[in-house]
């Protein structure tokens, strides 16, 4: 049973936050592999992931929807190899992450051992509205004609 979060009536259209929120919750809580995420820049981002012994063909990032998913699957190699300790594993992975709206990948390389994965968030247009009102039609409180919207810039009101 959950729980809504956004409830209230004052919240229209926020529906998709719920399901990304609640996608976020049902990702693996298995610690492997490892990652870091850091901020490069105001707007960037980079995800940083512990894959030692993954070469690039065993490695999958995809962008399914809002969610950036990696995948990791090495091939058994071990044919003719005789392991007196075996601390290394050759295990398979998947890490998600739910991306924001507007966010882009922007590149990802391999580098000693290291995925990284640069992120980009645009800086978003700041956009006024101004909705005008038209008269009500013979008193009876229908509205006449269509609700006109007009763009203008910000400071240009």
């Amino acid at each position: 049973m959950t729980t809504r979060m956004f409830a209230s009536p004052l919240f229209l259209g926020f529906d998709h936050l719920e399901q990304m929120l609640e996608r976020a919750s049902k990702t693996s809580s298995d610690g492997y592999p490892p990652y870091n995420i850091e901020q490069t820049s105001p707007s960037g981002l980079r995800i940083t992931l512990a894959v030692a012994g993954f070469t690039m063909d065993d490695l999958q990032i995809t962008q399914e929807d809002n969610q950036l998913v990696i995948r990791g699957r090495q091939t058994d190699d071990s044919q003719g190899r005789v392991f007196l300790h075996r601390g290394i594993a050759a295990r398979q992975f998947q890490r998600a992450f739910v991306l924001a709206e507007g966010i882009e990948v922007k590149g990802a390389w391999l580098d000693n051992g290291l995925l990284h994965i640069d992120l980009i968030r645009p800086q978003p247009e700041s956009r006024v509205k101004t909705i005008q009102i038209s008269r009500a039609n013979g008193g009876n409180g229908h509205v006449g004609g269509k609700v006109k919207m007009v763009d203008s810039e910000p400071g240009q009101d």
